[in-house]
């Protein structure tokens, strides 16, 4: 069996299941095309194989890549040795469904590749550090760029907690799946994304300051320019970022 590189954040789950629920969660279907993000050492790949019409698997380590044929010999199964950051994912068909036990250390960016994508998948279907998890579908008052970002675009939805110890090599922290189910339409039709989060950006330039001041500071204007936005927007000049909601966002993009 290969070693697991540090430096890919390889952990990988052996757990039936804990594999199973990820399944469950993403609700795959027997005309469902799947992109596998990462597929290691193929446990997942093989209960994909099982319930979908086709899975792509997208692997970066080139003899993980190399042996997942052998170690899933499926004919619905399509092995792509590339990092998925450069996978186009206009060639899948309209649809398709994301599962992925995710490395840690890029989490952020692959939702964010997948959710701002010109062609989207219908859901991602996610295993991800706890945390992440949590911070991803937070409320107000606990927001950020990332939560802001994920629910822009989608709904997510938490599931099941897969504990460290299921892990070979076990990481520190426990993990969690979540699903993000995305939206049909956008969520906001009368404002440009570029624009939305143009706004957004500035108010958590400087986390710790109060809205008066990072939005003077990150969109360039006096602080009571700043204020007099928030006023209009029906938001507290002393309110942080955290605590606003989308529509606030929304409110305050509309005013730009």
């Amino acid at each position: 069996m290969p070693t697991p590189k540090k430096s890919l954040g390889q952990h990988w789950l052996f757990d039936t299941d804990s594999l199973h629920a990820i399944c469950e969660a993403a609700d795959i279907q027997p005309e469902d095309t799947v992109l596998e993000i990462g597929p290691g050492l193929g446990p997942l790949t093989i209960e994909l194989t099982q319930r979908a019409k086709q899975v792509i698997a997208v692997e970066f380590d080139e003899q993980l890549a190399r042996e997942l044929p052998s170690r899933v010999p499926a004919a619905n199964l399509t092995v792509v040795h590339d990092d998925f950051m450069r996978f186009d994912l206009s060639q899948l068909p309209k649809g398709y469904k994301v599962v992925a036990n995710v490395p840690y250390y890029i989490t952020s960016k692959i939702v964010r590749t997948l959710l701002e994508s010109p062609t989207p998948p219908k859901s991602a279907t996610l295993l991800v550090q706890k945390e992440v998890a949590e911070r991803i579908a937070a409320d107000p008052g606990d927001m950020s760029i990332l939560a802001v970002s994920a629910q822009f675009y989608s709904d997510p939805e938490l599931g099941r907690v897969v504990p460290a110890a299921m892990f070979n090599p076990a990481p520190k922290v426990d993990s969690q799946i979540i699903t993000l189910h995305v939206h049909d339409a956008p969520l906001f039709n009368d404002v440009a994304p570029k624009d939305f989060f143009a706004v957004v950006r500035a108010g958590f330039g400087e986390k710790r300051k109060t809205l008066r001041n990072s939005l003077s500071g990150g969109l360039r204007i006096e602080k009571s320019e700043s204020e007099v936005l928030l006023q209009k927007a029906d938001i507290s000049p002393g309110a942080r970022a955290e605590e606003l909601s989308l529509e606030d966002w929304h409110r305050l993009a509309k005013l730009m």
